[in-house]
């Protein structure tokens, strides 16, 4: 049975962010910059946070955010930074957990600190941040936290041993916090993006074009791309989602 038009209300997808409070971390580039403007844009009050203070300034500048310096390996900075926030808006609606590095190298030349320096950054600094972020969520009956993760941390890649673990560990993070802060109004999902940055473009162009070639949608996305899914799962129209992984990737995951 089909329902009248005026039966079913339609609801606005303009993702407006105004009067909402939003950190971006490892947003001097890429996805992350990317992610930064497109919540700007939509009216939101924007924190940009990466460790490289010069790109970081000039992002911030461009789209009309405020940088902060932080290493998110770092509790004390971590919680300087969330603090910070809190003070200048008095809230904090998204977190986007973006910071990450990487330390490639096959297995048998795998150090220990280039293990621990990529799960610092990418599952310890989720960790962080979220943590610092939920007792604000938890007053305001109200958050939404987005991860990025990777196709890698579901299926693997030679050479990249702590990559794979960081983010297979992010998945299991980002449905575990679902879980527990579900009652508290605040939502946890992840994205898997595919997206053309700066380490794409520095892979040779006769590789790019290969590796492009077995994506179903025959490209890579762009970073305003990996924005726009971020956005709506910390818009009102996803308010019913939670402990997902949307996989933003041109198919690569089928």
């Amino acid at each position: 049975m089909t329902s009248h038009p005026s039966e079913v209300p339609l609801p606005n997808f303009s993702h407006d962010f105004t009067g909402r409070t939003v950190v971006v971390t490892g947003a001097a580039r890429g996805i992350g910059q990317a992610v930064g403007a497109y919540f700007r844009a939509a009216g939101a009050t924007v924190y940009l946070a990466d460790r490289d203070e010069q790109d970081l300034k000039h992002a911030a500048t461009e789209i009309g955010a405020t940088g902060i310096p932080t290493d998110v390996t770092d509790t004390a900075e971590v919680e300087w930074l969330v603090g910070r926030v809190i003070s200048d808006t008095g809230r904090l609606d998204v977190l986007v957990n973006n910071a990450g590095i990487l330390r490639d190298a096959m297995l048998w030349n795998l150090t220990d600190a280039d293990w621990d320096a990529v799960l610092a950054v990418h599952l310890g600094g989720t960790f962080r941040c979220t943590r610092a972020a939920v007792r604000h969520f938890r007053e305001q009956q109200y958050g939404r936290v987005i991860n990025m993760t990777s196709y890698t941390g579901l299926r693997g890649n030679p050479g990249q041993a702590n990559y794979a673990a960081a983010k297979a560990g992010i998945i299991g993070f980002t449905k575990t916090a679902a879980k527990e802060l579900a009652r508290f109004g605040t939502t946890v999902n992840a994205v898997s993006p595919n997206a053309e940055t700066r380490m794409i473009s520095s892979i040779p162009p006769e590789r790019r074009e290969a590796i492009a070639a077995t994506i179903p949608l025959g490209r890579f996305g762009t970073p305003g791309e990996m924005a726009a899914a971020v956005a709506f799962l910390a818009s009102e129209e996803a308010g019913y989602i939670t402990g997902t992984v949307l996989p933003v990737d041109g198919g690569v995951a089928i």
